[in-house]
């Protein structure tokens, strides 16, 4: 897949919804788990429902386990670092308490040529922001990589960001967010870019491998 028209492609994008809120049942806001997921079109659900893209879905997963949650959808389709930098205090205003932060920013830049450095610098000062408003939040990040299409070393500069990032701030990763979903014209729609709704699961999937070890031990008992 040649990187000019998956350009052309994302470049098109303008979101519709810059937010949406899934919540569990029962609300006791001691108990309930606020999750703030800051994207781009992989995380606001491009071309289906918010309910099909993989906040909602996470939110059913804290629903069939038990938890009180609160699961923030605050993607923005074409979006990118400078941008969720620009829209972070307006995100951040919105809520009093943040659990966990999911990151996933970045695709953007790379299909435009942004520098790594530029990148790094954003997506640093996103962390930064948020952890200076919520000491305590779990910072998830979702790593991306470029297709192959060469030698370049801004490919592999570019995947290798997202884990040097998570190890400098501590934060989980997750390795790979398109895992199974990236190529796979089975779990694309027809641009071939952005998840469908069973690639949109698998994407949840991906994000629930990394999220519910945090939960498990945000919820466990202290010992005495």
């Amino acid at each position: 897949m040649k990187i000019r028209s998956i350009t052309c492609a994302l470049a098109a994008i303008v979101a519709v919804t810059p937010f949406q809120t899934a919540q569990g049942a029962k609300r006791d806001a001691s108990k309930v788990i606020t999750i703030v997921a800051l994207g781009d079109s992989l995380t606001a659900g491009y071309g289906l429902s918010r309910k099909q893209a993989y906040p909602a879905l996470i939110a059913e997963k804290m629903r069939d386990a038990g938890y009180e949650f609160e699961v923030v959808n605050a993607g923005w389709s074409g979006d990118t670092t400078a941008g969720g930098l620009r829209r972070l205090p307006e995100v951040l205003r919105a809520r009093k308490k943040i659990d966990v932060f999911i990151l996933e920013l970045g695709i953007n830049d790379a299909f435009r040529g942004v520098t790594i450095e530029q990148m790094r610098a954003n997506l640093q000062a996103i962390i930064d922001q948020v952890r200076a408003r919520h000491l305590r939040v779990a910072i998830v990040i979702a790593g991306m990589q470029l297709p192959l299409y060469s030698s370049d070393d801004y490919v592999s500069a570019f995947a290798e960001m997202f884990r040097a990032l998570a190890e400098k701030n501590r934060a989980a990763l997750i390795p790979y967010l398109l895992e199974g979903v990236g190529g796979n014209p089975e779990m694309n729609q027809l641009d071939r870019v952005h998840p469908n709704a069973a690639g949109q699961r698998v994407l949840a999937d991906n994000v629930w491998r990394v999220l519910e070890p945090i939960l498990r031990r945000m919820t466990a008992p202290i010992a005495d």
